[in-house]
């Protein structure tokens, strides 16, 4: 009796546990549901955005990408664009026609654009280095499991790779060998650790050649030597003042402008933004209004509906944005409104 009693308890307590474990998010983005009614929150009111912080318009029509899931956007120096997508990488010209593609046998998570032309795909778990004619020229080692890559950025002979999820950042020279790791939790040395609560977690080389990485859970770009050590930090949490980042993890992705400026992506509350090389606010590129259908007149959800809207961002020599939107999978293009 007792026996049968033990067990009718432990298939309860599976139960619960099952129930709560698809109520949650996992760092996917591929489970959930949401949490309830308590965890919702209005965004319409902090959605509305002072038109005099607009500096940017959209300057064309959306060039779509044919995809049904994106996820990542890179610039070529001649202006091409190129997108990462179901299975393939898509070349554009910047007029939207398609004037490239490479198929791949799995879903790519990011990309990156060497000097030389050769391109550099984030699978889930490995890099694949491929030239501009699709030709495979090397697939490095699998980083596990757990690994979900979300970005890579190029900076000569060194390769910088985001992995969401084993929380880190990984160094490699040009061949692929491992140099060493970045952001792991140091106390010693006065390093948090990344705190990734959805999969999204980028990185990129910033004009000082300082590597800047996102602490979305902390709200937050962080710099680091290519070495490690962690020089500095800006951004904040608001859900009230826009010069804040919103929800539980933002933001989401980032570019670096030619003056050295920062472009932001936010989930959620979607919303693209500028800031200076010192994290202070400069203006917002577009806000709901420009991004999303119906604006923000809706309810967020959390976590499921506050996952919505992970953009990416990439920049030209020019100081155009160009935003990808993965709900609608096009790209917009915004230039700076001249002033006067």
């Amino acid at each position: 009796m007792f026996t049968k009693i033990f067990v009718g308890v432990l298939v309860i307590v599976a139960f619960i546990v099952a129930i709560f474990a698809v109520s949650r998010l996992d760092i996917t983005g591929e489970a959930g549901s949401g949490l309830g009614k308590e965890f919702i929150y209005d965004i319409d009111s902090i959605a509305k955005i002072d038109p005099n912080l607009i500096l940017y318009e959209q300057s064309a029509e959306p060039i779509p990408t044919g995809f049904a899931n994106s996820h990542g956007i890179a610039v070529d120096a001649g202006g091409s664009i190129y997108i990462a997508g179901d299975k393939a990488i898509r070349i554009f010209s910047q007029s939207g026609q398609l004037v490239g593609q490479i198929k791949l046998n799995d879903t790519p998570r990011c990309l990156a654009l060497a000097t030389d032309g050769n391109i550099y795909v984030g699978m889930r778990d490995h890099v694949k280095f491929y030239d501009r004619q699709g030709h495979i020229l090397a697939t490095w080692q699998s980083l596990g499991g757990n690994a979900l890559l979300t970005s890579i950025a190029i900076s000569k002979n060194d390769i910088f790779v985001a992995d969401a999820g084993n929380r880190i950042v990984l160094r490699y020279n040009t061949n692929g060998n491992l140099i060493n790791r970045i952001g792991q939790k140091d106390k010693d040395k006065n390093i948090p650790g990344f705190v990734i609560p959805s999969p999204y977690f980028d990185l990129a080389v910033a004009h000082d050649g300082l590597l800047r990485v996102v602490n979305p859970g902390r709200h937050r770009i962080e710099a680091y030597t290519f070495d490690g050590q962690l020089e500095f930090w800006w951004g904040d949490f608001s859900n009230v003042n826009i010069k804040g980042f919103t929800g539980c993890c933002n933001p989401v992705n980032f570019a670096v402008l030619e003056d050295g400026n920062f472009v932001t992506c936010e989930k959620g509350l979607i919303r693209v933004k500028i800031y200076d090389a010192q994290g202070a606010f400069v203006g917002v590129v577009a806000g709901p209004q420009q991004l999303v259908e119906g604006g923000a007149s809706r309810i967020c959800y959390y976590p499921a509906d506050c996952q919505l809207g992970g953009f990416d961002v990439a920049v030209d020599t020019e100081g155009r944005i160009f935003v990808l939107d993965t709900i609608k999978n096009v790209v917009r293009i915004f230039t700076r409104i001249k002033s006067g």
